[in-house]
């Protein structure tokens, strides 16, 4: 699975959480910190919990194992870092604050959304 397929099966694990403002930031020739970012809002540190284990849970499951977690003491950013893919789950006044996708604002970025039909 290449690394765009990756970040876009995690922004459907996203959405089944249902997580929102979902954006994928394209980070190639950019930096070699990650290929992609992951980046979602959620109201709730309940919230924020649930996503950030349902990513890495379905992910375990089909075996890709997730590097180096951060944020479950406080529960505002939690950070799950699959090397070329990083997830970022915000609550949603801790998305302002730290704005990465202004602090990315040159990498392409696509949204992943959960229309009425259905689809995505």
């Amino acid at each position: 699975m290449n690394e765009n397929s990756f970040a876009h099966q995690i922004g459907e694990i996203i959405l089944s959480k249902k997580g929102y403002d979902i954006r994928i930031l394209d980070l190639r020739g950019l930096t070699t910190i990650a290929d992609y970012f992951v980046i979602c809002s959620a109201d709730s540190d309940v919230q924020v919990k649930s996503i950030a284990d349902e990513v890495d849970n379905k992910l375990s499951k089909n075996g890709i194992k997730c590097y180096h977690k951060e944020g479950y003491e406080a529960l505002n950013w939690v950070l799950l870092d699959y090397f070329d893919v990083v997830v970022h789950v915000f609550k949603k006044d801790a998305r302002e604050y730290f704005s990465l996708e202004r602090l990315w604002g040159d990498a392409p970025v696509e949204t992943i959304e959960d229309d009425a039909a259905g689809n995505k």
